[in-house]
């Protein structure tokens, strides 16, 4: 009788599913969740196969950051958060529903949350919460903190806001459970990113500070917040320091996320304004510990300081195995200057990628050609099959030359190259309006000079603009760099107050709903968001909501092609390079796994400190900063 009733049950609910007619909810509990198929840990996973779990905690890791800081509530745009703080997540002082996993991509685990579950047509997500959750005053995490984190993080955080646009409300189920509701159905990917939901303490923003004044989550503070992660603030000098402390009795320590991670007892983060004082701090010793090296120069060139030679900081490289970021001088469609396609497409072609890497990258970068760069979603040839028929929907307002041509970025690899892409800038100048006149491009209707600033905040921006500079003045384009204070950089950049600057657009192996972040026309008008170029184009909104409603993974890649294919032709940056790998050099204090994520490439939370060796080297270097 019960298998009989089973079976029926079944049937029904696949005739539903076939009508239409599928319940709300899902009757299957998901632990682990992912995008591109199942984790490599299955249902029984106890700790990341890379770690320690034995790793013993203590000691203090340093760290060095440039600017300074004014606010310890990251959610509003406003204000500068300290270190430690994330804009998106949970950073280090607050839990997320579940957390994204170091060795996988697209994939998530346990956190305050236990488990999911979803129905077949994907119009919801219910999140059960691990009774054992706590804040840091002992205090329970409840459905109604993920509630109201939900609503107040939706309505004053920029990217929240567009990750789940089309996510309504949140209802108590139960005093665990707690269900998301959407306002489209076939979203495969907003079940599985609701896991990432910082989740804050609705007790603690709607109470009062010591003066009995209330809390305001939509202003700045520097009242140290009640958190619920591994680490919560000791103390900080506003502006300069913030000191970060291991929580003894951290509610999560002992998830499979956690063992053997989050070692340090301290960490400590000191701003310095200056970018030569930041790296003669870490070249001393006390302040920085471990150095991520950007600068293929410095890398080639800068590691001969005493402290290397004596063995006592170590210079390593990480492989990588993640989607590679579009890096790229980004042009401001805000600015009339940049508005027309031609004119992006001509900026393009005086930038000598193969000199700069062979002059001063030491052949260490590859050129960008996608904004998916080392995945199957990177787009390539000519457009055919499901990208084809996506594509021809929109032939009419699409550049002719996509359909018909490879996209291909200039290769100045002959003596000769130089004169073809500079001669090729100048013809589509020509076709957009603009003329040489004594030496100067400018308008030929107007005579107004073409002019623009390159915005930038560190040496490296130096570095990258300079070359290209010079090679569009060879054909009268007057460039110029302004580098400026990064606390100033930061919030011009925030509210599109530039003409050019690097951008960096990274993305994961399974895009979806943080496209519209970066592309779509609300993002555009939205101070914040990650549409730095201010696209506003229906084809590109419609090829993100073609993205974010994919029907599986072939659908999604597709998809993935056309967008990437449209946002290439249309010139919105001037691709640069990346490479495949982290470069890290460190004081020889730690200690890790020989094996590390390849997907992140090396993840510090694995890390741990031999505090014998760290007490060797503070004597050592005692008074040397």
């Amino acid at each position: 009788m019960t298998v009989g009733r089973t079976l029926l049950k079944s049937l029904l609910a696949a005739a539903l599913l076939a009508a239409g007619l599928q319940t709300s909810r899902a009757d299957e509990w998901r632990t682990t969740s992912s995008l591109i198929g199942q984790s490599k840990y299955g249902d029984n996973f106890q700790h990341y196969d890379y770690v320690n779990p034995n790793a013993p905690k203590g000691g203090t890791l340093n760290s060095v950051l440039l600017g300074t800081y004014d606010s310890f509530n990251p959610y509003i745009v406003q204000g500068s958060p300290a270190a430690g703080l994330v804009g998106f997540g949970g950073g280090l002082l607050y839990d997320t529903l579940m957390e994204q996993a170091t060795d996988e991509g697209s994939t998530s685990h346990p956190l305050i949350a236990d488990a999911y579950k979803y129905p077949a047509d994907y119009s919801s997500a219910t999140y059960r919460l691990d009774p054992r959750a706590k804040w840091h005053d002992g205090q329970p995490i409840t459905v109604d903190d993920v509630i109201w984190s939900f609503q107040v993080l939706k309505a004053n955080s920029p990217q929240y806001s567009r990750y789940f646009e089309n996510v309504t409300d949140a209802v108590a189920i139960s005093d665990r459970e707690v269900e998301f509701h959407f306002n489209q159905k076939g979203n495969r990917e907003l079940p599985k990113i609701l896991g990432d939901l910082a989740v804050l303490p609705k007790h603690w923003w709607e109470g009062t500070d010591a003066k009995g004044k209330k809390r305001d989550i939509t202003k700045g503070t520097l009242e140290i917040p009640l958190g619920s992660a591994a680490y919560k603030i000791a103390s900080f000098k506003p502006g300069s320091e913030v000191v970060w402390q291991r929580v003894p009795d951290y509610w999560a320590a002992k998830l499979p996320v956690k063992i053997g991670r989050e070692n340090f007892d301290t960490r400590r983060y000191t701003y310095i304004l200056d970018d030569n004082a930041a790296w003669l701090a870490f070249t001393k010793g006390g302040l920085e510990d471990i150095n991520r090296e950007y600068s293929s120069r410095k890398w080639a060139t800068a590691y001969n300081f005493p402290a290397i030679q004596a063995g006592d900081v170590i210079k390593k490289e990480f492989q990588t195995q993640s989607p590679q970021p579009m890096q790229g001088f980004v042009l401001n469609q805000r600015r009339p200057l940049f508005q027309d396609r031609l004119v992006r497409e001509a900026l393009t072609m005086p930038f000598d990628f193969e000199s700069m890497n062979r002059t001063l990258f030491f052949g260490f970068n590859t050129r960008t050609s996608s904004y998916f760069q080392g995945t199957e979603l990177a787009s390539s040839g000519l457009p055919q099959g499901k990208e084809l028929e996506i594509l021809e929907k929109y032939r009419d307002k699409l550049p002719p030359e996509l359909f018909t041509q490879e996209f291909k970025l200039p290769v100045y690899d002959t003596p000769q190259a130089e004169r073809k892409y500079l001669k090729q800038a100048v013809d589509l100048f020509a076709k957009a309006g603009w003329v040489i006149k004594g030496g100067k491009m400018v308008n030929a209707k107007t005579g107004a000079p073409f002019k623009f600033e390159i915005l930038g905040w560190n040496d490296t921006d130096q570095v990258i603009a300079s070359p290209y500079i010079a090679n569009l003045r060879k054909i009268g384009v007057d460039a110029s760099l302004r580098i400026i204070d990064q606390t100033q950089y930061i919030n011009r950049v925030n509210n599109f107050d530039f003409d050019v600057v690097t951008g960096l657009f990274g993305q994961s192996d399974s895009p979806g709903n943080e496209q519209r972040d970066f592309w779509s026309s609300k993002a555009a008008s939205a101070p914040g968001s990650r549409n730095l170029m201010g696209i506003k184009d229906p084809t590109v909104d419609a090829l993100v909501d073609r993205i974010i409603f994919a029907t599986d993974r072939d659908d999604l890649v597709a998809a993935t092609h056309a967008l990437d294919r449209v946002l290439l032709w249309n010139f919105y940056v001037v691709p640069q390079y990346h490479r495949s790998a982290v470069w890290l050099a460190y004081w020889d204090k730690f200690k890790f796994p020989d094996k590390q994520p390849a997907y992140v490439g090396a993840d510090i939370d694995s890390w741990w400190i031999d505090l014998d060796k760290e007490k060797a080297l503070a004597a050592k270097y005692k008074g040397s900063n």
